[in-house]
């Protein structure tokens, strides 16, 4: 049976927007609820009008599917965590002494480093659904390398050990852990 064209103008909408398997199922489900209004006696358009309207405007529908992305939820929770890491890490860098140590380089790179890894999480907090995954596996991936390259200065070149940088060296660690645990999942997501 052919489709009422209001429900394949509602699924080109979606297509360009959500992935095709994405797409595929909620065509299924629009046909199932179609198909429930043409038994209960509906005309093909009533039907076609009374399935879109159980499933809501389309741009209701993407936004609710980006808001579940998991690349959306590890963004908020990195970008949660960011200020404190950073404010440990900076307190660190400077109350050790270790901020004048680190190359040249290091002190031009890191801030470009940062902001490239906050803007690819903002992209995957707040951007379109098929951006955030490829957003968010990036700024995961920063992440651990930005922590990763913090605690190996820490053990090289820290003097000695004290209660800031065991603090900013456990907040790292642990948004390592985080981030690596979060990177399967992301790397498995439909885009």
């Amino acid at each position: 049976m052919a489709t009422p064209h209001v429900i394949d103008t509602y699924l080109d909408t979606l297509a360009g927007r959500l992935p095709a398997d994405v797409v595929a199922e909620l065509a299924d489900g629009l046909g199932e609820a179609y198909d429930h209004h043409r038994r209960r006696g509906l005309d093909p358009e009533q039907a076609a009008v009374a399935a879109l309207t159980e499933f809501g405007p389309p741009h209701e529908v993407i936004a609710a599917f980006a808001d579940m992305a998991p690349g959306r939820r590890v963004a908020r929770t990195l970008l949660a965590t960011g200020p404190v890491v950073g404010g440990c890490w900076a307190a660190t860098l400077l109350t050790t002494g270790l901020w004048p140590t680190l190359p040249g380089a290091a002190h031009a790179i890191l801030p470009l480093v940062l902001l490239a890894v906050i803007t690819l999480l903002v992209v995957a907090w707040r951007g379109a659904y098929r951006r955030i995954r490829t957003a968010a596996i990036a700024a995961t991936v920063g992440i651990v390398l930005i922590d990763a390259t913090a605690l190996t200065t820490l053990v090289l070149l820290a003097p000695t050990v004290a209660l800031l940088p065991t603090a900013a060296a456990a907040a790292s660690a642990g948004r390592i852990a985080l981030a690596l645990r979060a990177l399967p999942q992301l790397r498995t997501t439909s885009t």
